[in-house]
């Protein structure tokens, strides 16, 4: 058992997701209103995406490396909602344990250094630890089900951690929006980056597609 997980991202028109420029572009609040009409309460980002908005600039830098070596998480506080950050090797800093108002919640490996996971629990922050070899994403949302009774879960990027999403085959919807723009700079990253070459190209089905200002909201599911 896992929650049920939406991909809900906006890019421009190219596909690409740099927030600054889409900020521009869409002044609005616009992502806002369909992100509520989700109903996905906690939200999942990746370690870049959340040292741009939520972490502090300075990387968390252990004096002991010795990693957890073992399966395991810490509950803080149970909620409705959290903030979730994927960080698999401890690097991110943070001010305090919430971020939007929300409980921020860590997913690391099992290689992620006690010292880190030690100093999450002493801020009151909760966290999963699962993987040997990076992050064991199936079984960390596994985790997210069964401990923290997290039903529905947003994803909203970066483009790398929403393609190990993919990957792992744990997304069941895409919730997609396109602001009336073009970035078009080379290098920037897409929606979906970082996969192999030889990855197949994965078909999706509409489900349903609504203009909200002058941006596309559409809706996907898997075949």
């Amino acid at each position: 058992m896992r929650p049920y997980i939406i991909c809900h991202m906006m890019s421009l028109i190219d596909g690409r997701i740099d927030c600054d420029v889409t900020e521009q572009i869409e002044t609005g609040d616009e992502y806002y209103e369909a992100l509520n009409k989700l109903e996905c309460p906690s939200m999942l980002m990746g370690r870049v995406t959340m040292e741009m908005h939520y972490a502090l600039p300075e990387p968390y830098i252990a004096t002991n490396n010795e990693s957890k070596g073992e399966e395991s998480c810490f509950i803080s506080t149970k909620s409705k909602a959290y903030m979730i950050a994927i960080d698999t090797y401890g690097k991110l800093k943070w001010q305090n344990n919430q971020a939007d108002d929300m409980p921020l919640l860590v997913i690391t490996s099992e290689e992620c250094p006690k010292e880190y996971l030690n100093t999450l629990t002493e801020q009151g922050i909760s966290w999963i630890a699962s993987g040997k070899r990076g992050i064991d994403l199936p079984k960390a949302m596994e985790i997210l089900y069964e401990k923290f009774e997290v039903q529905r879960l947003c994803v909203t990027g970066g483009g790398h951690i929403n393609a190990a999403f993919l990957k792992a085959k744990l997304l069941d919807e895409i919730s997609m929006m396109w602001c009336p723009g073009i970035d078009g700079r080379e290098g920037m990253v897409a929606t979906f980056d970082g996969l192999s070459m030889d990855t197949p190209p994965t078909k999706l089905h509409l489900k349903s597609v609504e203009k909200m200002g002058e941006t596309i909201w559409a809706r996907y599911g898997f075949e």
